[in-house]
């Protein structure tokens, strides 16, 4: 009950705040193109703004290939809200130094935005396969790597792009896959036949959660998971070729990270790689003598501006840093939240070669 009381208050929250962005920026195109704001207007406001919370719901309750469309044509317009709000900023800026006429500026916003959105769409399903080489003192031998996190599958990606990912992780044949949280997106109710591809990695997978494998539910994502090939970690070391593979789950907690590695007994002598999902902890994690962390979550953004504000909150967004002795690579994640869209980021597959120091 608690859970779903919680669910409604997100939704209805997110309902207001999508309301007044669509009212903006339908105001403002009206505003432009010259158009009436009538009961047409009013209409399309509330269609436009119910869209992706009713999408969301109807996807909880039934999911087929009608809902999953649905869904996806109104995460898509969720973007194509944001691109538009931007540009009518941008509008809005420009106006103050120079005399724009309103009609083709108009014009100029919806042109740009549907090539910027068509663009996103597109590179959001391309695959970018990043190679990076990173030395470990204490390892005997070449390991070879694939990083994977936030593939998020749900309603838009869902068997098909796991199945793709493993199949793309396969042709890199490596040695094991490490899968930093957000498996799942939670947007669609969970089946285990969704994740059977999981079983046809040609390589050992271990994996730790993300938070939106708390938002769905450990006990339901671990129902459905836990009956494949990956070695789950939770809060625990595993040992793969001499390599200890430390995985801690996600934990809205800041003190998660610190406790938990305080309590997992980690030798010295021997290489270690920390799975946690978050790309922060940079002194706790030094502390406790990690070599590698691998994490994800922050998308790199996903759509500018947006890489900007995550920046802000996470400043290890993308790709590989180095504190203190520890070593730290931060994917962009494998697929996309929300709007099937990425600009200035990828859906990033890692092929990480481990070499001895």
């Amino acid at each position: 009950m608690r859970r779903i009381i919680q669910y409604a208050m997100f939704i209805s929250l997110f309902f207001m705040g999508f309301l007044v962005l669509n009212y903006y920026v339908l105001y403002g195109m009206s505003f432009l193109l010259g158009l009436p704001v009538n009961n047409t207007f009013y209409a399309a406001l509330v269609v436009a703004s119910i869209s992706y919370p009713l999408a969301t719901l109807i996807e909880r309750v039934v999911s087929n290939d009608f809902t999953r469309i649905f869904y996806t044509l109104a995460s898509a317009w969720m973007g194509i809200s944001f691109y538009l709000l931007f540009m009518l900023i941008i509008y809005l800026l420009l106006s103050f130094f120079f005399p724009l006429p309103r009609e083709s500026a108009g014009i100029i916003i919806v042109v740009l935005t549907t090539i910027i959105s068509a663009y996103s769409i597109y590179n959001s399903y391309l695959l970018k396969i990043t190679e990076i080489e990173i030395p470990l003192k204490g390892l005997k031998q070449d390991i070879k790597a694939v990083h994977l996190s936030d593939i998020h599958i749900g309603s838009i990606r869902n068997s098909g792009y796991m199945e793709r990912i493993v199949d793309e992780t396969n042709k890199m044949d490596p040695d094991v896959v490490f899968i930093t949280g957000d498996m799942v997106d939670g947007s669609a109710r969970l089946h285990k036949h969704t994740f059977k591809a999981i079983d046809s990695f040609n390589a050992p997978a271990f994996f730790v959660t993300g938070n939106h494998e708390t938002y769905e539910g450990l006990e339901e994502v671990f129902r459905v998971l836990g009956g494949t090939k990956l070695k789950i970690l939770q809060e625990e070391v595993a040992e793969f070729r001499g390599v200890q593979v430390v995985g801690v789950g996600y934990s809205h907690r800041g003190d998660h990270l610190k406790n938990t590695l305080s309590s997992i007994k980690i030798q010295d002598e021997k290489p270690s790689i920390l799975l946690y999902h978050l790309p922060v902890g940079r002194e706790e994690v030094s502390a406790a003598g990690i070599d590698l962390q691998l994490s994800g979550h922050t998308h790199n953004g996903q759509m500018i501006p947006f890489n900007f504000l995550v920046k802000l909150m996470f400043p290890y967004i993308s790709g590989f840093y180095e504190y203190n002795g520890t070593q730290l690579y931060v994917s962009q994640g494998t697929g996309t939240w929300g709007p099937p869209m990425r600009l200035g980021s990828k859906c990033e597959l890692t092929v990480i070669q481990l070499k001895p120091l």
